[in-house]
């Protein structure tokens, strides 16, 4: 009879102890899962810690270039103090031009602005270059003004390295009695406007051509119009040029007034881009406050008076985009609440910005009224901007008001352009 020593059995009772309840596949497929998370967590481990050395080896090479430069540009300026003549040295060059161009990439004017450029004036070149070829046509069995653009020729942008993308914008105006005084302001006191108040019944807008000084266009548009209406209308039709993070280009604009052509059969023509010329389309009534303890500037805006047409439904409302910008300092813009459209729409709300520090040497608010549809599908049209405000040289009337009465809300009607 064989004796097994105590040792022995321990171990037995041991092995019988670990033993798990399970079968042996079933062991064998949870240790191959906890070995491959094993091997999961290892690869994590050895990618952080590559990260973390080539982090450190780009952070090393960024100061060794900088502080090689630093040197580069302090022996620059102690050989030229010296008048030593030698060749320059190509890495400052290279520096300084680099760090213009971002100079000029960060500038107040080329930030983005929203909505396609719609929330900024206009850029307006100083000369004006090149042509629009357009077809019109009056439908009178069905009552409807047809208006095909068909080609521009000979587009200049201000840069003549930049390659242009045109589109051309259509609004199709009514207009009002000469010399009408809708809300505060006679009309001849509107300067850099074309004469008469306006209405905009229609607005259209053509595909983008993308790098292109002749584009075809060949869209057409449409819309029902009686024929006695065509006398009081003029087509506008401006060129632009898209820029996608900035102020859209006007290279220059044709009016076609309707009530001079005969359009009962299909005519075409091609007239010389004009100089483009503002459109009085009403009044604005304008609160300003400043105060200057806790320098705070106060826009109210009171009252919006357009014209009323028979075209103009009763689902529209209003609603303004204000935006204040003080030495070179783009303030965040606000917006008022939507306000049922009439002859004499009245908001009374006033809204309030925190300006920068004293003196303002520049200031300017820009005002843009929008118009939106109460149902349907969501969408705005810009109606018109006015501008108040004071630049280096120059102060406008209301606010050279607004600065003699500190601390008094100043009303004042401004003229509302597009």
């Amino acid at each position: 009879m064989v004796m097994e020593s105590p040792a022995s059995l321990w171990l037995s009772d041991a092995a019988g102890w670990l033993r798990l309840p399970f079968s042996d596949p079933i062991t064998y497929f949870l240790l191959a899962i906890s070995v491959a998370l094993l091997l999961l967590a290892l690869g994590i481990l050895l990618w952080q810690i590559f990260r973390c050395c080539s982090q450190t080896y780009t952070t090393d090479t960024a100061q060794n270039t900088v502080n090689s430069g630093y040197l580069l540009r302090s022996y620059a300026k102690f050989s030229t103090a010296g008048n030593y003549s030698g060749t320059p040295s190509t890495t400052v060059e290279n520096l300084e031009l680099e760090a213009s161009r971002m100079s000029r990439c960060l500038s107040v004017g080329s930030f983005p602005s929203q909505a396609g450029g719609e929330l900024e004036e206009q850029a307006i070149p100083e000369t004006v270059h090149g042509s629009l070829r357009f077809s019109l046509y009056y439908d009178q069995l069905q009552s409807s003004l047809v208006v095909t653009v068909l080609q521009a020729r000979g587009l200049q942008g201000k840069n003549q390295s930049h390659s242009l993308q045109p589109f051309v914008r259509l609004r199709l105006m009514r207009a009002g009695p000469d010399g009408v005084e809708v809300g505060g302001v006679v009309d001849e006191e509107c300067e850099g406007a074309a004469r008469g108040l306006w209405t905009v019944l229609q607005q259209w807008q053509t595909r983008i051509v993308k790098d292109s000084c002749n584009p075809l266009f060949g869209d057409q548009f449409s819309c029902i119009l009686q024929e006695e209406q065509l006398h009081h209308m003029t087509l506008r039709m401006e060129v632009r040029d898209f820029d996608k993070f900035s102020r859209h280009v006007v290279l220059g604009e044709v009016r076609v007034p309707l009530g001079r052509l005969k359009i009962s059969y299909p005519l075409e023509l091609q007239e010389d881009l004009q100089t483009p010329q503002k459109d009085h389309v009403g009044e604005v009534l304008l609160s300003l406050k400043f105060l200057p303890t806790s320098q705070r500037l106060e826009v109210g805006l009171l009252k919006i008076s357009t014209l009323l047409t028979d075209e103009t439904h009763t689902n529209i409302t209003l609603f303004a985009r204000i935006s204040v910008q003080c030495n070179q300092c783009k303030l965040r813009h606000q917006k008022t609440s939507a306000v049922a459209r009439c002859q004499v729409t009245v908001f009374n709300q006033v809204l309030v910005f925190s300006l920068p520090e004293f003196p303002l040497e520049q200031c300017k608010i820009l005002v843009s009224v929008y118009e939106t549809h109460a149902a349907g599908k969501p969408s705005k049209n810009l109606i018109g901007q006015l501008t108040v405000g004071k630049g280096r040289n120059s102060e406008d009337q209301h606010w050279s008001l607004m600065m003699r009465a500190v601390r008094q809300p100043i009303a004042k009607w401004h003229c509302l352009l597009i």
